[in-house]
Parts: C-alpha cells; structure tokens; sequence
C-alpha cells in the first residue's frame, strides 16, 4: 500500500431504508480507515432527485451511530472538502463536463426518449440490441455529427441535451481489484454512459468521480453491483487529468439469500420472518412498516460481529469480535469474492452470546424496562438477578425471558393440557397433601437442603421420582418447563410453594 493517508467513504443514496448489506459496506470502510489510521467519510449521493425519500438521509445516519460506526468526516460531523450532500455541490461538477467536452472525451446529446425509442424498436425488429455506443453514435441526434455553428444554435436555443461519455474505440481497461485481483474490460463492449443530465444534475458516475478525487479518497470499498462501472470511473480519472490520483478498488461479495440463489432482499425477510435492515423503516408514502434489528431485539455489537463474517474471513476458528478487535485485525486481503450465503438463525446465535456476556444486573435492568415496567411487576434486584440466572441461556433476546419466566412473577391460573393428563394420576393428590407436610418443618428453604430433604422422603417411601417431581413443576410453573425444580423453589420460597401445590389439588378437585 502507498504512503499516502488513507480516506474512504460511504456514500449511500437516501432512496430508503439502508439494507444490511448497506451496512456491510459502511462497516468494511470504517474497519479498513481504523486499521489503517485512515478517516472514514460519510457522503449522501442524492444526485437523482426523482428517487429521494424524505427521512432516509436521517435513517442512514441513526443507523451507522445504533451500529457504533462512527463518522470522522462529512455528513453528521465536521470537514473541510465539503459540502459532502451531492445536491448541496451541484455547482461544481459542470466545470468538469465542460472539460470532459472541450478534451474530445464527452459530447452533448440531443436525442428525445421518442427519437431513442424508435432507434431500440428498429434494432429489436431486426433481432438485435441497441447499445448507445460507437457504433451507433455516429448516426445519433449528438455533436460528434454537427458543424460548430449547428450545435451553438442548438445550445443557444435552450434545446436539451445530456453530455455523454465518449467511451474509447478497441481499448482493453485493465484495473487491480483488491479483492478479485487483476480485472480487465474490453471498450468496444461498453456504452457511452450519460455524465450530466438536463435538469443541470450530473449522473452517479460523474459526480462518484469528481467527488471521490476532491475529497481525496484513497481507496473506494463498494458493493460487486458497481464492478461493471469500474471501467468507466478508471477512465475518468484518466481523461480528467487524475491517473496518478486514482484510487485503489475493492468490490464486495453479494450477501446471498438464505435459501436459493441470488441477492438477498426484503422480500426474503418478509416471507421468513428476519429484518434486512438494522432499524424500522416506516416508509412515508405508503405506511408500511419494515422489521429493524433493534426493533427485534437484537444488540447493535451481535448485528455488527454478524456482518463482519458475512464474506470476509478472520482466518481462525474465532467468532465473537468487538468492533475494537475488528478494527485491528481486519484485512481486505481476507475478504471473500464468492458471495456470502445469510443465515438468520446464525444471527439469532450471535446475539445469544452477547446476552450470555451480558453481566445479570444489566440484563435485569433491560427486562424490567422493556418488560416488568409495563406489566407493573416490581421484584427486587437480586431476586431477578436470580430468576435470570436459572433461564438466561434458554433465550436469544431479553424479550423472551418473560415466557421463560412469567410462572416466577404470576401464580398459575390454568395449567397445560397435556402435562396436567400425564402428571396428576389417581393417588398425586395424596403425594402432593403429604409433600405439603414434607415441606412445612424447612427451615433452610435453600435448594441444597430442600432437595435433600424431599428426596430423602422420595426414597423412603419407595415412590418413583417422577410421580412426585411431575405434578410439583406443574403445580409451580403450570407446565412441564422450568429450569432445576428446587431453584424454582429458593425464588419462590417455602409459603408459595406450598399456596402453588395447594392451588393445583383446588383445580383439580373443582
């Protein structure tokens, strides 16, 4: 790698909601910049206009600060090479069209959406596509087929026009990728791609460029989606003059749906039920709501270390990264060109270890905010440390310890069919009546002792263990569930367990 500083962007359009693999992208630049000692910047590219939605801008940039991605430059921090909004810089990339013309490397288009048209239909009648290139342009409504004077009038009348690029003839463009090594496109396949518009907006590619060379990226980390347009942006950079300045290019692998083949999308989500974005995104035209991660209940550090390994690899056996650790090992050498296949239940696994990482008091406090408080369920502290001690490693999000522990907090009502059938047989009354007797003496109520105790009696009266055990978890949990029956006990102490087996015998007797 050269001396010079490295700086890269993400340079999302606000067209919507981020997608994950959005995401990824924002998070391999950020890791790449921190390894490096290098600035990470954040750019809107809102050059089309027509596709802006109000609210995304904002999105992308609650969405990088949930993840931890922190923007040293551009939008949401401070910089001196701004503006970094691409409609805020619409006044500077015309001088660059203008220059591209007057080098022979663009020229302005007349061509109407009608006169285009009927072109495409001709080639399509005689089985062949229309490509805007050098062998078409010679004939087209362009000023590569008019005198001076023809284009200054059609210019001085106000007549539209888009300048294009003027794609050079038998030329073979050779790139190094970072990751999918030496890359080469022949010219003669490409199409003289449209750099500035007629509403006076440049196109993607133009203001990409521009942009890119003002703000003196170093390296540009992007989706494999804008591999076909690499070409033409190394091309740019030579025909502005900028060659020595070109950046290095890395192209992402695609995240790959779950099952089947191709680019995973909100589609897949929706029908097997997982975000692809890391936020709720209420759309504003028409209502709907898409699933978030952290809506889910996901850890913002679990969705990250998820899509760290989502194509690129750390070369261990190591999973479970902070964002700290992946700043400083992370490589682009290490990064995949084979898509990488999303796995959602994966994901739920991520996150299941940072819960388990999570100290007792922190997940207590999270599970009485987000659970406890709106129930109007108060418990002391130690307690629910407790309580989720003995169920926290049955659960992948703290939304789900209530089902695992709702039994701790309200006395059960109604019991499970099914365990109820199997559990409380002729004679369990009498087993329940003289475990209540059993019970009473305790003093130490502790699990130890209460075991000891109880199973000493089992033994002694020559029942099997399940004849006892199984109605009692009943009679505390109102199923067949629950961790160790004896650590339910301790939480619940000796007067309401004894009220939950008396409970039962009520139930059933009525």
């Amino acid at each position: 790698m050269d001396t010079k500083k490295v700086r890269v962007r993400f340079a999302p359009s606000p067209t919507g909601p981020l997608h994950m693999g959005g995401v990824r992208t924002a998070l391999f630049n950020y890791l790449f910049a921190k390894k490096n000692n290098g600035d990470f910047l954040l750019r809107i590219e809102d050059t089309d206009q027509t596709r802006y939605v109000e609210g995304a801008e904002d999105y992308i940039i609650e969405s990088l600060k949930w993840c931890g991605i922190n923007i040293d430059e551009g939008i949401g921090a401070t910089g001196d090479l701004g503006p970094y909004r691409q409609s805020d810089r619409k006044d500077i990339y015309r001088k660059y069209s203008d220059q591209l013309i007057e080098s022979g490397n663009a020229y302005y288009a007349f061509d109407t959406a009608e006169e285009l048209d009927k072109v495409r239909s001709e080639f399509e009648a005689e089985k062949k596509t229309f490509i805007y290139n050098h062998t078409t342009r010679e004939n087209l409504n362009n000023s590569l087929n008019m005198t001076e004077d023809e284009l200054k009038a059609k210019l001085e009348s106000g007549e539209k026009y888009v300048v294009r690029f003027k794609m050079p003839l038998d030329r073979t463009v050779e790139i190094h990728d970072m990751i999918r090594k030496d890359v080469s496109f022949k010219t003669s396949t490409l199409d003289d791609k449209v750099l500035f518009k007629s509403d006076g907006m440049p196109t993607y590619h133009l203001a990409n460029v521009v942009d890119d060379y003002l703000m003196k990226i170093s390296h540009v980390i992007r989706g494999e989606e804008w591999l076909p347009s690499l070409p033409l942006h190394a091309l740019l950079y030579e025909a502005l003059g900028w060659k020595e300045s070109t950046p290095e290019f890395a192209h992402l692998p695609l995240i790959l749906k779950p099952v089947g083949k191709g680019k995973l999308s909100k589609r897949d989500g929706d029908k097997l039920g997982f975000p692809v974005f890391p936020l709720e995104w209420k759309d504003p035209k028409s209502n709907e709501i898409s699933m978030g991660y952290r809506e889910k209940g996901y850890y913002p550090e679990s969705f990250v270390n998820m899509l760290a390994l989502l194509g690129w690899n750390p070369g261990t056996e190591q999973e479970i990264f902070s964002l700290e650790e992946l700043s400083s090992i992370f490589s682009i050498e290490r990064v995949g060109k084979a898509g990488a296949k999303f796995d959602p239940e994966k994901t739920k696994w991520f996150n299941r270890q940072y819960l388990l990482n999570k100290p007792n008091c922190e997940l207590g406090e999270e599970f009485k905010s987000t659970v406890l408080n709106k129930k109007g369920i108060s418990i002391e502290p130690n307690k629910l440390e407790n309580i989720i001690n003995l169920v926290k490693d049955r659960v992948d999000f703290v939304a789900e310890l209530w089902e695992q522990t709702d039994y701790f907090f309200e006395t059960p009502s109604e019991y499970d069919p099914k365990t109820l059938k199997k559990a409380y047989k002729d004679g369990t009354e009498e087993i329940l009546t003289e475990l209540i007797e059993v019970l009473k003496p305790i003093e130490d109520f502790g699990v130890e002792n209460t075991e000891n105790i109880v199973k000493e009696w089992v033994g002694a009266k020559e029942i099997g263990f399940g004849k006892v055990m199984n109605p009692f978890r009943l009679a505390l949990t109102g199923g067949a569930r629950g961790p160790h029956i004896f650590d339910i006990t301790n939480v619940l102490g000796k007067d309401e367990t004894i009220n939950r087996i008396n409970k039962l015998i009520e139930f059933k007797n009525n």
